[in-house]
Formats: structure tokens, C-alpha cells, sequence
């Protein structure tokens, strides 16, 4: 059912600051904008488990390899809560996952670069999970309510990332020139690709007024960014590390920092399919969804089998 007054009651109550809920009425155009950066969200955080599963066996030291376990476990949650919370809005499991491996839902492009050593790890820690930080910190106050408490577990888990990534970087920092060397390599691949995270710019963006008008996005692309840009820079300074801009300065007036122009030919060519590893990404996260189906299948035989038994009980 569509209609002027509802639309109207509906925008009254996101003015309001009020949570939508999944019975609630809402705009076709609003759930299905949400069921995009919904999905786009948890399908990000299960492929963003594979770079780094690559590093669990080649961590430099138990504690390191303790502490990656318990962060890709952290990852494979988001998914989950992401995925139940995109559920609510009358969509499934399996049609979100084909999806993905249909090519028609994107997750983030910066998933589609490789980890080459360990200082990646560090990197991807400290900058990708410090970019989404960023972001989520603004996603715990969207209007749609199921979305906006799975973002507070999230956010509090990120947070936890983003320091195992910093200590990462701060300790390879300290050490000899040739861990330095690799700290700042992999600053210098990292560091575009975590600010094309945030998306186009704000005139770029073909979503971008809707959701801050339904206050799905609190914030702009743009305002998110240089958020990043002004908490991280600071940071790469603290440990000795140069950001790979020669245009970057800070403004005394604002306070804020100016970067140089971002590529963004290399974002759209990422997101469409031609980055370096978005083949290897889709195929691994395919062939495992296929082997795992057994798993799926038995739970859920055994979840009919016990429902049949209560029932013959009751």
C-alpha cells in the first residue's frame, strides 16, 4: 500500500529521530535502499575474512595468531548479525548470497586487494577497519532499528580490529629498517583504497540524499572521509609513518586536512569486477558456499526433526 499521507507519517517519524521496525510501514524505495547497503555491508565483512584467513598459519607469534583468530571470528559474526538483520526486511538468506555470487550485490572494493605480508594485516586493522569505524560509529543512530542495534556489537568488536592493527604497524615500526620499509609499503597500498571506502563524492553519489534524508546515513561520504582523514593522519605521524600524498596539508584555519585528488577510475574499475583479486575472492567464497551446503542441510533437518518431536510432545 502506497500513499501520499502515509510517506508523509513515515518522514514525520524519521524527523523525529523515531526507530523504524521491520512491521512498521516504510517506503518500497526506503527498505530496498537499505536491503542494498545492508547486504553490501555483511557481504563485506565475510569476503574481508579471506585476506586475512590467509595469514592465520604465518603469524609471527601465537599471541598474534590468537588475537587474528578472534578477529576473523569477529568478522564471520558482523555477517551473521547483517544478514538476520537485512532478513527482517522480507528478504532471504540464499536470495541475498546469489546475490553476490551473481555479481549484482558489490561488497567493498578494498577486499579485492591482496595481503602480501604481514605488515597488510597491520594495515588492514588499523586503516580498512578505521574507515568502517568511522562509518559504523554513524550507522548505531540509522533510522531503522534493527540495523541500528547490530551496529553497536559491531562497532565495539571494530574497535578492538582497529588496535590490533595500530600495535601491527606502531611494533614493525620499531623494529629494523627492512620491517619499517615493509610497515610503509604497505601504508602506500593501503591508504587510497581506505579513503575510496567512503565511497564518491557527495555530487558523485546516486544514493547518497535519500539515505541522509531517511537518515539511514547520518552523515555524507564526504564528511565520513575527512573524519578518517583528520583522526589517521595524526596517527601515521605518531609511529613515523608518511601518508602517500604529496599534496596533503593541514589547514590551519579549519582544522582539518586537504588531500590530493582520488582516483576514482580505479574504484569504478575495482567495483566492476577488475581488481586484483575479485576473481579469486568470488570463486573462493562460491566453492566453499557449495562444499559447506551439508552443513546447512543437516541443521536444518535436525532443526525439523526436533520441532517434530516437541510437537509430538505437546
Amino acid at each position: 500500500m502506497h500513499n501520499e499521507h502515509s510517506d508523509n507519517h513515515f518522514q514525520s517519524r524519521i524527523d523525529k529521530g523515531e526507530h523504524i521496525e521491520s512491521k512498521d510501514y516504510m517506503p518500497e524505495a526506503y527498505r530496498k535502499h537499505l536491503i542494498r547497503q545492508m547486504s553490501q555491508h555483511a557481504h563485506s565483512e565475510v569476503i574481508g575474512m579471506q585476506p586475512e584467513g590467509n595469514w592465520i598459519t604465518r603469524a609471527p607469534s601465537l599471541r598474534s595468531k590468537q588475537i587474528l583468530l578472534a578477529k576473523i571470528q569477529d568478522e564471520g559474526g558482523h555477517g551473521l548479525y547483517l544478514y538476520s538483520a537485512a532478513e527482517t526486511l522480507g528478504i532471504s538468506r540464499t536470495e541475498l548470497i546469489e546475490q553476490l555470487h551473481s555479481g549484482k550485490a558489490k561488497y567493498s572494493n578494498i577486499f579485492n586487494y591482496p595481503a602480501l605480508n604481514w605488515a597488510d594485516i597491520g594495515a588492514i586493522g588499523w586503516l580498512v577497519d578505521g574507515a568502517a569505524i568511522v562509518n559504523q560509529v554513524s550507522l548505531q543512530r540509522t533510522s531503522y532499528g534493527p540495523y541500528s542495534r547490530a551496529m553497536v556489537r559491531i562497532c565495539k568488536e571494530e574497535s578492538f580490529h582497529q588496535r590490533q592493527g595500530y600495535e601491527i604497524m606502531a611494533k614493525m615500526m620499531k623494529g629494523t629498517k627492512d620491517q619499517q620499509a615493509m610497515a610503509q609499503d604497505a601504508m602506500n597500498r593501503w591508504w587510497w583504497p581506505a579513503l575510496m571506502m567512503f565511497g564518491p563524492h557527495d555530487t558523485d553519489s546516486p544514493h547518497s540524499s535519500d539515505a541522509v534524508k531517511w537518515r539511514i546515513k547520518r552523515e555524507t561520504n564526504d564528511e565520513l572521509r575527512q573524519k578518517f582523514i583528520d583522526k589517521t593522519i595524526p596517527q601515521a605521524e605518531l609511529i613515523g609513518l608518511t601518508v602517500p600524498d604529496k599534496d596533503v596539508q593541514l589547514d590551519e584555519r579549519t582544522g582539518h586536512y586537504k588531500i590530493g585528488a582520488i582516483n576514482w577510475d580505479e574504484f569504478h574499475r575495482v567495483i566492476k569486477g577488475h581488481g586484483p583479486c575479485n576473481k579469486q575472492r568470488m570463486d573462493h567464497h562460491v566453492f566453499y558456499h557449495h562444499t559447506g551446503a551439508w552443513v546447512r542441510e543437516a541443521a536444518e533437518a535436525y532443526r525439523a526433526k526436533k520441532a517434530k518431536k516437541e510437537m509430538a510432545v505437546a
